[in-house]
């Protein structure tokens, strides 16, 4: 290609032939980004091997450096900037292109309920863009897809944690003494097993107050999971840990539990009864424990574990997974990266998955503004809006006043209990409820477990009455002495609705909603 000469002025190109000229050189530039993105694959490709971090802020900023300083030698004049900005946006392309070709996910059996996918996406955020897939494995597929599938980190969950521990060359201190892997990296052809369920485990206990030291714990379920729960537990200085299992293998099942281990103050459910979709269900009742203290459930889907509602219907503290599954997957993150990521990003994560799935439910007296304050809020967070009356109406095809002329007020419960049993797996939802819902106590644990209950409470003064058959029936007064109670006893806030605009209102639930459990 020939150079023109700077020392005299050019001519003025015409359109035509500037364009032949850029298409040319568009041929000879798509060429060498062709070159220079393969030989980014194989610098990927090496740094997985050995557990190198795609983004080395230090090699970039030197080839900026050596960018600018030989573009400023450039005519025309003032392409040094131009130049700059241009490999700046190469190298960015050149790390997702990299970060492509590793290949990150989540081993298990069954995995629509998984959260993963979601929390490695925002942690790449933190940190460098990865992928990160979902494979979903039958026990006979296990060994062919560890030794042979295209995969560079991997999450291992239920119930693989303690099959792949055969298949690892090399086990960290915290793997071997637990005797269970959930974290798996390839480097240089060899598979090393990690553990970072310790890790999540134990920063969930130390940020929740719970006195370990000196307690008394069950761990119910024997699992990979249940072995970190252990250690960490018996790290933190617990006087007895007692694993309950099914078949009492572990030295005790669930009916010595119950005769012999009530005393405990900390219950962690390690199994995984009540997760999605099998919601409602729970492995122990909390309220049976005269002395428990704490209940830990390493569930986070739903947000709320049958298990949790009991806890806290008999006041003892309870946290679910969330926060363990994001401290675990950032630990896991930096193995596969090999670069460290900032504990915000655990605190920003949990908080913004709780409140991407909780739902709002509204509770509280008829007429007090749960439907109308309901919209606003759904229109606010770009969430749906649920009135569980309008889809008992759409049910039955009358109104709430005929159903309560044929059938009375036992047939309309009836038909709400199922409603509310409907919404138990809802998710990232505004949901306002009947002034009656509170009556069942079913309907409590069908919306707790993914819900944020909120009391608008209003005067009764103001309270309208027409078109609800049971406010016209009995005096308000009568039926706001039952109920408050038990509005209470629901609510996660209480949220006054006296004197106040409707938007007031909505602001003020916003403000006090911090999204979690």
């Amino acid at each position: 290609m020939n150079t023109p000469d700077r020392s005299t002025p050019e001519k003025l190109l015409t359109m035509e032939e500037a364009r032949a000229i850029i298409d040319r050189e568009d041929a000879v530039i798509l060429e060498a980004f062709s070159r220079r993105m393969e030989a980014a694959g194989h610098i990927a490709r090496n740094k997985a091997q050995k557990g190198m971090p795609i983004y080395v802020p230090e090699r970039e900023q030197q080839i900026l450096d050596r960018v600018a300083e030989a573009a400023g030698k450039l005519q025309p004049e003032g392409l040094s900037e131009y130049a700059v900005e241009l490999y700046r946006k190469l190298m960015e392309l050149s790390r997702q292109y990299q970060n492509t070709i590793r290949k990150f996910g989540l081993l298990g059996r069954h995995l629509t309920h998984s959260f993963s996918p979601e929390i490695h996406r925002m942690l790449g955020t933190f940190s460098e863009p990865y992928s990160y897939e979902i494979f979903e494995k039958e026990p006979e597929e296990v060994e062919s897809f560890l030794k042979e599938g295209d995969w560079t980190g991997l999450n291992v969950t239920i119930p693989y944690k303690e099959t792949v521990m055969q298949y690892c060359d090399k086990l960290s201190s915290e793997a071997e003494r637990i005797g269970a892997v959930n974290t798996l990296v390839r480097r240089e052809g060899k598979i090393y097993g990690y553990n970072t369920d310790y890790t999540g485990f134990r920063r969930t206990v130390e940020t929740s107050g719970a006195k370990v030291d000196g307690a008394k714990c069950v761990v119910l379920g024997s699992g990979g999971a249940s072995k970190a729960v252990v250690c960490v537990l018996e790290d933190l200085g617990a006087s007895r840990v007692v694993v309950v299992s099914r078949d009492g293998k572990t030295g005790c099942d669930y009916q010595d539990m119950k005769e012999h281990h009530l005393d405990a103050t900390i219950m962690v459910n390690a199994t995984p009864v009540g997760m999605y979709p099998h919601n409602g269900r729970a492995a122990a009742y909390p309220g049976t424990f005269p002395h428990l203290e704490w209940v830990f459930d390493l569930i986070y889907n739903p947000l709320r574990t049958n298990l949790l509602c009991q806890a806290r219907k008999s006041d003892i503290e309870g946290i679910n997974g969330l926060k363990m599954l994001v401290a675990q997957a950032k630990a896991s993150a930096e193995l596969f990266l090999g670069r460290e990521i900032s504990e915000e990003a655990v605190i920003e994560i949990e908080r913004k998955m709780a409140c991407e799935k909780e739902n709002l439910v509204l509770i509280g007296m008829p007429g007090c503004g749960k439907s109308t304050i309901g919209r606003i809020l759904a229109e606010k967070t770009g969430r749906k809006f649920i009135d569980v009356d309008q889809l008992i109406v759409e049910r039955m095809g009358m109104a709430i006043s005929s159903i309560f002329a044929e059938g009375g007020e036992n047939a309309f419960r009836q038909l709400e209990m199922e409603a509310c049993a409907d919404l138990q797996q809802e998710t990232g939802a505004v949901i306002a409820c009947g002034g009656g819902v509170v009556t069942r106590e079913e309907n409590y644990y069908s919306l707790a477990e993914n819900g944020r209950f909120i009391f608008l409470n209003r005067s009764i003064d103001v309270l309208p009455t027409d078109g609800r058959p049971l406010s016209q029936s009995t005096p308000l007064s009568h039926l706001y002495a039952q109920r408050l109670p038990l509005y209470r006893s629901w609510c996660d806030m209480e949220v006054e609705n006296n004197g106040k605009s409707i938007n007031q209102v909505a602001a003020e639930i916003l403000a006090g909603w911090g999204g979690r459990i």
